[in-house]
């Protein structure tokens, strides 16, 4: 009897004891995604951080609402000639230079209204007499949709070549990690400006693709080009260290395929360094795009972007340094937001963080 008591004691029945003894409550096995998700929802700055990102990204996508509706005028709007109430009064958008009690003075464009114009020229204008405010947020969504898909196509890119690399050794990784040293060999900005300046001139003509000069996909390509072996190694570092793990052989004897082991078996254990690397190097390429625009190897004009308008605004740095302001101020909060829920999303995912059990 005592040896059949024993027989019929399992996990549930250890399970049930460990409940009643605990008030009744019974033990759950719980995901590592899971205990991620419990770790990040106890860190307030990183949620703080994400819901920032959050607002940036929907004033940015409801920019033509707010041209249309409010500030009734587009991002390519030229009002050099016009006129603006402004409590009663008419102003001038870009006043008049010339000579003005025998001295040469240069035009100037209407400074920050904030309302006081109905919702016109709330951070004032620029020297062709645009909204600064309507081309801020045109920037924004041209900045993020450059910072977003860079980062999508180099993290793409480099997990299919990291798995290549780090699966199959051999030719294939030395062909890979030699394609990665190219790029070492190269400051990431330099590389950066002369292939935007090369393309910025006569676009891409090339392999079926025609991508005219002034697209937006040319500093989208250039940044997640010269970006890719900075995500690749390490991933390919990790690859190299699973693919020696008993889980793989067990696949392989198996009788597992290639693809199935890199995308079934490889790919979900380093999904969490993705995650991180993806959310990391947006805020990385957002800087990296107002670079290239600030120094005319990014987005062209007349197209807005936050690094074109910088460059555009310290012209008047002085006497409109809100036309810098602005747009620096937005890339600031866009990629610290970013930074601190990277951080925190990192520390979230990490195994050898410590869990407090809920009761």
């Amino acid at each position: 009897m005592a040896q059949q008591a024993e027989s019929e004691f399992t996990l549930d029945t250890a399970a049930e004891l460990a409940a009643a003894e605990g008030g009744g409550q019974a033990i759950r096995g719980r995901s590592p995604w899971y205990l991620a998700w419990r770790r990040l929802r106890r860190n307030y700055f990183a949620f703080a951080a994400l819901g920032l990102f959050i607002v940036v990204v929907a004033a940015c996508m409801a920019a033509p609402l707010y041209a249309n509706h409010v500030a009734h005028t587009g991002p390519y709007d030229e009002h050099i000639l016009d006129t603006v109430t402004v409590n009663g009064k008419k102003l001038q958008v870009v006043s008049q230079g010339g000579v003005i009690n025998g001295k040469l003075v240069a035009s100037v464009p209407i400074g920050p209204q904030w309302f006081n114009a109905g919702g016109k020229y709330v951070l004032g204008a620029d020297t062709l007499g645009r909204d600064i405010a309507v081309r801020l947020l045109y920037g924004g969504r041209n900045s993020l949709i450059v910072g977003i898909g860079s980062s999508a196509i180099c993290v793409f890119v480099a997990v299919v070549l990291a798995l290549l690399a780090g699966y199959f050794g051999g030719w294939i990784d030395f062909i890979i990690t030699r394609f990665f040293d190219l790029f070492y060999a190269f400051p990431v900005l330099l590389l950066g400006i002369a292939l935007g300046s090369a393309l910025a001139i006569n676009g891409f003509h090339h392999f079926g693709l025609n991508i005219q000069s002034g697209s937006l996909w040319i500093p989208l390509l250039v940044i997640s080009y010269v970006l890719i072996p900075y995500v690749g190694r390490p991933l390919r570092g990790q690859v190299l260290s699973l693919r020696e793990k008993e889980f793989i052989e067990a696949s392989v004897s198996q009788g597992a395929s290639a693809f199935r082991i890199m995308f079934s078996e490889l790919l979900p254990n380093i999904a969490s360094s993705i995650l991180v690397f993806f959310t990391l190097i947006i805020a990385n390429n957002i800087v990296f795009e107002a670079g290239l625009s600030y120094l005319g190897a990014g987005v062209q004009d007349p197209t807005p972007s936050w690094g074109k308008l910088i460059a555009q605004g310290q012209e008047l740095i002085v006497t409109r340094p809100m036309l810098a302001l602005a747009p620096g101020i937005a890339i600031v909060l866009t990629v610290l937001s970013l930074n601190v829920f990277g951080d925190g999303l990192r520390d979230a995912l990490d195994p050898r963080a410590k869990v407090r059990v809920e009761h």
